[in-house]
């Protein structure tokens, strides 16, 4: 078996590629710039015993990816997995928002979703078995003040994970969402000590979830025994939101 994860050099993208690679997945781990963060992931799943392939390409530019599945093709190493993880964050208040920003964010965490499931789910139908999961958040259930875009990116990944789930299921391939609440990974760098103890204040578990907590939940989703389970929006999230 074989997983893609894209942006899945750091953060939740790597944990899940860390979660695979134990249990002597193959792995594919997609990146845009972070080369070295890549191979630091690399390096450490290929000490779990795990085959391991690093791939670099823009996800905005259908050629990119259309390269990297001819990589991936060539290689052996088409994914029966995929988990749609890469994603830009924008904070900010929506009347101070440009056009042009608003085009980048969508183009990464909705087109590129967009793109890399439209080019990898032929092999997944062809075998009649496979796993899309995509990365959402928690914004994207209940949106957030000042992350206006963002939250609507992650509302329409959700939204494409409800409707494509039904269009696959009759061909064996499952499409899901993990929406995590606030995890301890470098996308809240933005906030200070304080801010980050308020919020965890908020959160009644009292804490931040760590990234290894999102990822065993993407490899349960992943199984054959999670085969039932389609269409859904599963927020770990510490009963922040509900």
């Amino acid at each position: 078996m074989t997983v893609l994860i894209t942006g899945g050099s750091r953060g939740i993208g790597a944990a899940i590629a860390r979660r695979f690679a134990v249990e002597s997945m193959n792995v594919v781990i997609h990146y845009m710039q972070s080369h070295e963060a890549a191979n630091e992931t690399a390096r450490y799943c290929m000490r779990q015993g795990a085959n391991v392939m690093t791939v670099a390409a823009d996800l905005r530019s259908r050629e990119q990816l259309q390269r990297m599945c001819e990589k991936l093709q060539t290689s052996g190493m088409m994914p029966d997995i995929v988990v749609n993880n890469a994603g830009i964050a924008h904070y900010g208040m929506l009347a101070d928002v440009t056009e042009e920003q608003w085009d980048d964010i969508m183009a990464v965490n909705l087109k590129g979703m967009f793109l890399c499931t439209q080019l990898f789910m032929p092999h997944m139908v062809a075998q009649r078995f496979g796993r899309i999961i995509n990365v959402s958040s928690v914004w994207g259930l209940s949106g957030a003040s000042c992350e206006v875009i963002y939250s609507t990116t992650k509302g329409g990944m959700n939204a494409f994970t409800k409707a494509l789930a039904k269009e696959l299921a009759p061909s064996g391939v499952t499409v899901n969402a993990v929406a995590p609440g606030a995890v301890n990974t470098v996308m809240l760098d933005n906030l200070n000590e304080d801010e980050k103890q308020a919020l965890e204040m908020e959160i009644p578990a009292g804490r931040l979830a760590q990234p290894d907590e999102i990822a065993s939940l993407v490899y349960f989703l992943s199984l054959p025994e999670s085969a039932y389970i389609t269409g859904q929006i599963i927020s770990p999230n510490g009963g922040w939101h509900t």
